[in-house]
């Protein structure tokens, strides 16, 4: 069992199993299928992130060193969100970018019962440490703890 503490970008508990990218996480390319063609498993869309191309993100622990891509990034994790089909949590070892948090503070601000819990500033450590299929444990003060 490892711990992790990292900032609290958008409260919340949760356990929920690992999917992990190396690479950075472009929102708009992952979720597209999940909101636009009804992809209630959010499976991963994006072919040029090996880690996570084809893996379901619905419900799961997405590790992550940060996101990339345009300026729907934000609009993209909020839709997801309200229509339930977003992360258990996203967990990122760097800090986090405006767009993706702005997305996930404005979720947790306006969706009422939708949780997506945001851990920024992990570490390095963090994403070496946690694989796909682990269990992750977030608690309200940011600590991040792999089972």
């Amino acid at each position: 069992m490892k711990e992790f503490k990292g900032r609290v970008i958008a409260p919340g508990t949760v356990t929920a199993e690992a999917v992990v990218s190396h690479g950075g996480f472009n929102t708009l390319a992952s979720l597209q299928g999940a909101l636009q063609f009804g992809d209630k498993k959010a499976t991963c869309g994006d072919q040029n992130n090996p880690d996570l191309h084809g893996k379901e993100l619905a419900g799961k622990a997405l590790c992550l060193p940060m996101t990339i891509g345009s300026t729907t990034g934000g609009l993209v994790l909020y839709c997801a969100c309200a229509m339930e089909r977003q992360p258990a949590c996203m967990l990122f070892s760097k800090p986090i970018d405006s767009l993706a948090a702005a997305g996930s503070i404005l979720a947790s601000v306006w969706l009422e019962g939708i949780s997506m819990p945001v851990v920024d500033s992990l570490g390095d450590d963090f994403l070496e440490a946690v694989k796909h299929g682990d269990t992750v444990e977030v608690k309200e003060n940011g600590v991040v703890v792999i089972k």
